[in-house]
């Protein structure tokens, strides 16, 4: 699924380069902003409801640590060998959770966006689908931890079908459905919701979903996000008839990340050469973000942006995530 332009600009949590991610604003902005795509990411609450959030756990999103009335809902988790403190989406009602406010995650990178922290709640699937429902534009639903929550009883595949079925975006809309797992594209897919498929692909570690198989069967070591990437990864990828499409960590894109002069590989390619769409993750400008050869200053300061984005644009990629979508479109219709 691409644009008319080339590649498609999605706003990443809307345009959270300049508002609180996954924020009202942010999304109502990405729109005015020009923004081809809204990504969302969405995780439950106890009662089923689906809400936008990066994370399950929302300490560093929301107000919820200033919030007396939750303390007791501070915990400890343990998800496949790995420990996690926090406030959990998953430990609220919607009722709750729909009195919190947002904020930014990193202030210290973008002071601006800070300034609206506390004056918007957190957002439901159902809000986002209600606020694209006159615009033209696709939406790319992030699915997150779906093999955790499933094992919990809140699945992802069942609570998002029957949200998009109700709201109208099960068929014949453009719709992107991204996970970094691949076993909830298929269940997804089996549900009958009729949508673009892409795998998540990160620079290191494993799907969690393989994981969990690996430790349910006691079987082989799990495969590694890297197994994706050669030439038998992605065509397995392809004949699975699940996955349409391959979204990267963009330095996996580099021919060789640690070089000083950053250079394109083959990987975009490679993944077309499959019949693959291939989506890179994350275009950012400031400092902080940047590639070594891209920085000027400090690390909340923008620096070489153009020369990143475009020669990630370059790479013949079908769509780009960017938390400020107007510079993403601005480099790629320079062209």
């Amino acid at each position: 699924m691409t644009s008319a332009k080339h590649p498609l600009v999605i706003a990443h949590r809307g345009a959270s380069g300049y508002r609180p991610e996954h924020s009202r604003a942010a999304y109502e902005l990405a729109i005015e902003l020009g923004a081809e795509a809204i990504e969302p990411d969405i995780v439950p609450t106890r009662d089923g409801v689906l809400v936008l959030r990066h994370e399950n756990e929302i300490s560093e999103t929301t107000d919820v640590a200033d919030r007396p009335e939750f303390a007791h809902l501070r915990t400890i988790k343990v998800a496949f060998g790995q420990s996690f403190s926090g406030w959990f989406t998953e430990d609220f009602t919607w009722d709750e959770l729909s009195t919190l406010r947002v904020r930014e995650r990193v202030p210290q990178l973008r002071p601006e966006s800070a300034r609206f922290d506390d004056e918007q709640p957190i957002l439901r699937l159902a809000d986002l689908l209600e606020l694209l429902e006159d615009a033209d534009l696709t939406l790319v639903a992030e699915l997150k931890h779906a093999t955790y929550f499933e094992s919990i009883g809140l699945p992802l595949d069942e609570l998002f079908a029957a949200e998009a079925e109700a709201a109208g975006w099960a068929r014949g809309r453009n719709l992107v459905v991204e996970c970094f797992e691949t076993r909830v594209l298929r269940q997804v897919r089996e549900r009958g919701v009729e949508a673009t498929n892409v795998f998540l692909v990160a620079a290191e570690g494993s799907p969690v979903d393989e994981l969990a198989a690996q430790i349910a069967t006691n079987g082989a070591k799990a495969k590694a996000f890297a197994d994706y990437l050669s030439d038998d990864g992605l065509a397995g990828l392809k004949a699975s008839g699940f996955v349409d499409g391959v979204s990267f960590e963009r330095t996996l894109l580099l021919a060789d990340p640690s070089a000083d002069a950053p250079a394109l590989g083959d990987l975009v390619d490679r993944a077309h050469a499959a019949d693959l769409l291939a989506y890179l993750w994350t275009l950012r400008p400031e400092n902080e973000f940047l590639l070594p050869a891209h920085r000027e200053g400090k690390p909340a300061d923008f620096g070489d942006w153009e020369s990143e984005f475009r020669l990630f644009i370059d790479s013949g990629i079908d769509g780009v995530f960017a938390d400020h979508p107007d510079l993403a479109l601005r480099i790629r219709d320079s062209y």
